[in-house]
């Protein structure tokens, strides 16, 4: 396996834990130990699981964190859909956006990784 760092979808997943570490900065103060602090753990499990998938033995390892860094990904969508109906942000399409292309993209490589194991 390449570097991980190489990977586009990991660098998106770093690129979309900054963006989110940005928007969570304005949630009300009481929301600091509980959905803001889950929603900074979903978006960094995003990038940490591919990175320690790809560093593991093998291809079969790599594609279980991948799926964990899937769902890590889908617990994140549901978490800003939340906090958008909580008003506390508006509509946050280009975050739900860029989650939906890494959930595309962890499919499009978990997709590729299992032919190659087959």
């Amino acid at each position: 396996m390449k570097d991980y760092k190489e990977l586009e979808v990991w660098q998106k997943g770093i690129s979309l834990a900054l963006a989110v570490y940005e928007i969570t900065n304005i949630f009300p103060k009481d929301e600091v130990y509980s959905l803001t602090n889950q929603i900074k753990r979903a978006v960094v499990s995003i990038p940490s699981n591919i990175a320690e998938g790809a560093s593991r033995n093998s291809t079969k390892e790599f594609i279980q964190y991948l799926y964990i860094a899937l769902g890590s990904a889908s617990e994140l969508e549901t978490q800003m859909i939340i906090a958008e109906k909580l008003g506390y942000i508006k509509g946050e399409n280009t975050i739900n956006s860029e989650i939906t292309i890494i959930r595309k993209m962890l499919n499009s490589l978990i997709t590729s990784l299992k032919r190659k194991c087959a």
